[in-house]
């Protein structure tokens, strides 16, 4: 995927106002979030949505991770695996093609699943953010959207970068 054009400086479409300041955006209003995943569609994006406030063990997590990016049947559900996963991601050996503009991950309910396992939650924006990374050296674009009912929400580093909220809220 081309970089975008700086002679749009002031004019950057949502995609580069999502990933600018990192790869993980936080989302409380769900209408906003709606309308950035329906505008990522649009434009070519693969957008996963899954639910963490229904993952009552990292199990849980690792098999819907599993399953929306076609991990191989050797995955080893634990999150070792799951960075190396990850990293065949970034690269589009699976789980996505060069067909889209980018891959999007959507993790909503993020706050009920902090809640239940903290450490497994933040290594997993972690582990995406430094996938995206990681991709990005690659010319692929992805990105975490993570939605929260929690607005006073504090989520350590990932990948090295401050977790922000979109730009709209």
């Amino acid at each position: 995927m081309a970089t975008w054009d700086p002679a749009d400086e002031l004019n950057h479409p949502l995609d580069f106002l999502l990933i600018q300041n990192g790869f993980v955006s936080l989302f409380c209003q769900r209408t906003i979030l709606d309308e950035a995943m329906t505008w990522l569609g649009q434009r070519s994006y693969k957008v996963i949505y899954l639910d963490a406030a229904l993952w009552r063990l990292s199990a849980d997590m690792h098999r819907d991770m599993a399953e929306a990016l076609d991990f191989p049947a050797y995955y080893g559900h634990n999150l070792d695996a799951l960075n190396d996963c990850l990293s065949d991601v970034a690269t589009q050996s699976y789980g996505w093609t060069n067909a889209a503009a980018g891959l999007v991950v959507v993790i909503d309910g993020y706050d009920k699943f902090a809640k239940r396992d903290a450490r497994t939650a933040h290594l997993l924006l972690d582990i995406y953010a430094r996938q995206a990374a990681y991709a990005a050296l690659f010319g692929n674009r992805m990105m975490c959207l993570v939605r929260t009912d929690d607005r006073r929400i504090e989520v350590p580093q990932v990948g090295g970068t401050s977790v922000t909220w979109n730009h709209r809220e």
